[in-house]
């Protein structure tokens, strides 16, 4: 469905997701590039890099964050999760542009924030402090929409990129909330799962308004 400038400027990205990605490619870049040329000369696919980044972000879930070690897990979902910004500098050199490995990366994204949410709401149960388990769950099934409702829409031939909160933000706002839970922030992690989560679900609520209008605002001329 064409859109029109006008129509594609109301659905552009949020100003904090476009402040966001630049400052990260931009710092990262000059370390990731290099790294990424490394293992393609090695023999190492982008797909392996997907697999092995979560991988590593399993062993902090589950083999740190489950037990109450957040800041050891912190660290270890960080650096696995770099590979997010690997794999597709590995893509981009090689020049690949396969179907497969976007999927295989999207699948890979669910279930890696399925084990770090899991795992704080798992360790938090342990703790008997119900009001954090639900945050974290509810952390997890707002993120899992949000990343839903965007796939569903552009699988449906809609433009879908708007939204104050993405994945980068929510590992970002977690990793935030970790920190502060080390330095003994008083409801530190909580208040930022309870803020992901606001956020997230307003994120909801753009994605849908904006294929809502997209579906019922057809351009001039054009039968729908």
């Amino acid at each position: 469905m064409p859109v029109s400038g006008k129509l594609r400027r109301r659905y552009r990205e949020s100003a904090m997701a476009k402040i966001l990605s630049v400052v990260s490619r931009a710092g990262l870049a000059r370390i990731v590039d290099p790294v990424a040329a490394a293992l393609l000369r090695a023999g190492i696919t982008p797909n392996a890099v997907t697999v092995a980044g979560t991988v590593g972000v399993l062993v902090g879930a589950l083999g740190f964050a489950t037990r109450g070690y957040l800041f050891a897990a912190l660290v270890i979902i960080t650096l696995s999760c770099l590979t997010d910004m690997l794999d597709g500098a590995m893509a981009r050199q090689r020049g690949i542009t396969n179907k497969f490995g976007a999927l295989l990366d999207s699948s890979m994204d669910r279930i890696a924030d399925g084990a770090i949410f899991g795992s704080v709401a798992f360790y938090y149960a342990t703790q008997h402090q119900p009001r954090l388990v639900a945050a974290a769950l509810l952390c997890l099934l707002t993120g899992q929409v949000v990343s839903y409702v965007k796939a569903r829409a552009e699988g449906l031939g809609f433009t879908c990129n708007v939204g104050i909160i993405e994945r980068a933000e929510r590992l970002v706002g977690i990793g935030i909330g970790g920190v502060l839970w080390k330095i003994g922030v008083p409801y530190g992690l909580e208040t930022v799962m309870w803020l992901l989560v606001a956020l997230s679900i307003v994120t909801i609520g753009q994605r849908i308004g904006t294929v809502y209008r997209q579906a019922y605002s057809p351009e001039p001329g054009e039968a729908r």
